[in-house]
């Protein structure tokens, strides 16, 4: 009978993220699969209110390393607990939420436990008793489905792939895994966050709304002139009223470092496409940007697309978006904007 582990860090409150939930929803339907047993491995400064939180998922233990140490992320600490939480599981299986703080730290524990580990996994498949994991390869355009025989198996889910889990909370006995500490593994140390305003963030993957500006947006408009400041005060305004994560084609953020002229809040962390991101929001608003296959493979994973362009024959057009909105993108935006004030 395989033991299915999952294995998550805490957020700062103690409780846990969306994509933890997503991890422990895929880990319980597995274990259901499999009729296996599910256990839980929490780590963090504070586990107790996340344990409560998952309390009715089915998990026969509930497993925890917590203090002070192990509240920021830091690879030393990080990956000694979640090897403490391994080997006190004795699991075959550990699923986690493929965070940045889980990437860095797991994939050394597998090998610490002479494991295996697969990272940015989008699903996990059972057929005749046997586990197979999905996930992307070239610039997402090819997806593997892969087996692996050793164990343990770690198995890191991108968030957003997976459904949730969900159910009533209650108090749960936690048992605590002791982990020692050298001054050695304790050397780095977090001072401090840096973040952006609320109005300064543009990027939002917990977003419904993906709102994509092409390099139009900069292009001389119909009297000849470029009107890059009346561009960012629309763009700026759309997505302040609707909350909408803001993307971006390769050649405008690319234009920046070439000296052209682009929308200031731009950068490379927006760029959606064949060598950005592949975000998974439920719908998709493209402005001034063609549809063309570098960049419409970043969309994949958009539920419902839909764009603006004054080009009736853009790829846009050719059954890479549900709805295509000939106009001009300044014009509409702007009546949107009113709309929606």
């Amino acid at each position: 009978m395989e033991t299915i582990l999952f294995l998550t860090h805490t957020e700062t409150d103690g409780s846990l993220g969306k994509p933890a939930l997503e991890a422990l929803g895929a880990a319980n339907r597995l274990t259901t699969a499999v009729s296996g047993q599910l256990v839980v491995a929490l780590f963090g400064e504070t586990v107790q209110p996340a344990a409560d939180q998952i309390a009715t998922c089915g998990a026969t233990r509930f497993l925890a390393v917590s203090g002070a140490e192990f509240g920021t992320s830091r690879y030393a600490t990080d990956a000694a607990a979640a090897e403490a939480l391994c080997r006190a599981a004795q699991a075959s299986i550990i699923i986690a939420p493929a965070t940045s703080r889980a990437n860095r730290s797991l994939p050394s524990v597998a090998f610490r436990l002479d494991g295996s580990v697969d990272t940015h996994v989008t699903g996990i498949l059972t057929e005749g008793g046997k586990i197979s994991t999905t996930r992307w390869y070239y610039r997402q355009r090819m997806e593997a489905v892969q087996q692996r025989a050793k164990r343990p198996w770690l198995i890191l889910l991108d968030p957003g792939t997976q459904t949730p889990w969900s159910g009533v909370a209650a108090t749960v006995q936690v048992e605590l895994v002791p982990v020692a500490l050298s001054d050695k593994l304790k050397r780095t140390t977090v001072t401090g966050t840096r973040e952006p305003s609320a109005d300064a963030q543009t990027i939002r993957p917990d977003a419904a709304l993906l709102f994509v500006a092409g390099a139009g947006w900069t292009k001389k408009q119909a009297d000849g002139q470029t009107h890059v400041p009346e561009a960012e005060r629309l763009i700026l305004n759309f997505l302040h009223a609707t909350r909408a994560s803001l993307g971006s084609t390769k050649s405008l953020v690319d234009w920046g470092g070439e000296g052209q002229a682009v929308l200031s809040f731009l950068t490379h962390f927006n760029q959606v496409g064949q060598t950005g991101s592949t975000p998974r929001h439920p719908k998709g608003l493209a402005a001034c940007c063609h549809g063309e296959e570098p960049h419409t493979v970043g969309w994949r994973f958009v539920t419902e697309r839909r764009a603006v362009n004054l080009d009736p024959n853009c790829g846009w057009a050719r059954g890479k978006a549900d709805v295509l909105y000939v106009a001009d993108a300044f014009a509409v935006i702007s009546k949107v904007n009113e709309l929606l004030a």
